[in-house]
């Protein structure tokens, strides 16, 4: 288990490598000028003092000789400055990371249950009456989009009862824990919504097979308890393939976040890294892509540590 860690670590280090030089390419290509957008308003600016800026920031010269400056920078733990934040870019990300991993969190503490519970209530009775329901439930989850039932949720919890606020950010750091959950209660809803979709017809599939197998058969006729038989054997044995979609759809989590942050105003990940790319930020728009990256293999790392921990007949070699 240690060596198949420490291979899968240097894997990912490969991977954030390759990826680190595709984005800076990416990024590098895309429309405008981050030194005129920096000094975007300024009366005195001159096409020499664009020049020497330029010159300053390493803009003008080769895209190989920047990024492997930026690269070698970075390895010093230099992550450079944010143009838009005006502040180093780790002192903007960090807390964008933490508001996005506390939304995160809450989606899967709630998704992940209701997947459970709902899933399994409907594969026992395929195409039964409460099958039919929960189906159409999950198609509908899939089908609407997130904007949407984020406004809906607004206009009708925030702004006809007046339950819960509209926005998803505390007015203050130091606001009290209530305020902090009841601000996350809306986001987490939306976002709740749009993951528990697709996981329970991956659940319901996994239990249906489960559940015709022969040891789940063995389990009935020695007279355990339908309960038991649910929970002991084939829920176990189903959550296997749900590890898999839980850390192969962690990036279309992520992405829904960065929806439902925007139009909550929450300062997560996905608003920071969307207003850096909307206003020619590209290095804090580079570092925030790239976070998001190692996010992803660490959590796709996880899932795999998570087989063995199910399935002990799984061998990580």
């Amino acid at each position: 288990m240690l060596r198949y860690t420490i291979s899968r670590l240097l894997q990912a280090l490969f991977v954030v490598l390759i990826m680190s030089f595709l984005l800076f390419v990416m990024i590098g290509l895309m429309p405008g000028d981050p030194i005129e957008n920096m000094l975007e308003g300024n009366p005195s600016l001159t096409p020499e003092t664009i020049a020497q800026m330029r010159e300053l920031y390493g803009t003008n010269q080769p895209l190989l000789v920047r990024y492997g400056h930026w690269l070698t920078t970075a390895l010093q733990g230099d992550f450079g400055y944010s143009n838009l934040y005006s502040r180093p870019v780790m002192d903007v990300l960090l807390p964008a990371l933490t508001q996005t991993s506390k939304l995160l969190i809450a989606t899967l503490i709630v998704s992940i249950p209701l997947a459970l519970l709902l899933g399994s209530l409907a594969a026992r009775r395929p195409n039964g009456m409460v099958d039919s329901v929960i189906s159409f439930f999950s198609f509908a989850a899939i089908s609407l989009p997130n904007f949407w039932i984020s406004l809906l949720l607004i206009i009708l919890f925030s702004v006809n009862l007046g339950w819960l606020p509209a926005s998803g950010t505390p007015l203050s750091n130091d606001a009290p824990l209530s305020e902090q959950i009841a601000r996350m209660i809306l986001p987490t809803m939306v976002l709740s919504l749009f993951y528990v979709g697709p996981l329970l017809r991956y659940v319901r599939a996994s239990m249906i097979e489960t559940l015709s197998s022969d040891f789940v058969r063995t389990a009935r006729a020695k007279g355990l308890s339908e309960p038991a038989v649910m929970i002991r054997h084939a829920l176990r044995n189903a959550l296997i393939p749900m590890v898999t979609v839980l850390a192969l759809s962690f990036g279309s989590l992520f992405s829904g976040a960065l929806v439902v942050e925007t139009i909550f105003g929450m300062l997560g990940m996905g608003k920071i890294i969307y207003d850096a790319i909307g206003n020619i930020d590209f290095n804090l728009a580079l570092i925030g892509l790239l976070l998001a990256t190692v996010v992803t293999l660490l959590s796709n790392l996880l899932a795999d540590l998570a087989y063995a921990w199910l399935d002990p007949r799984i061998s990580l070699t």
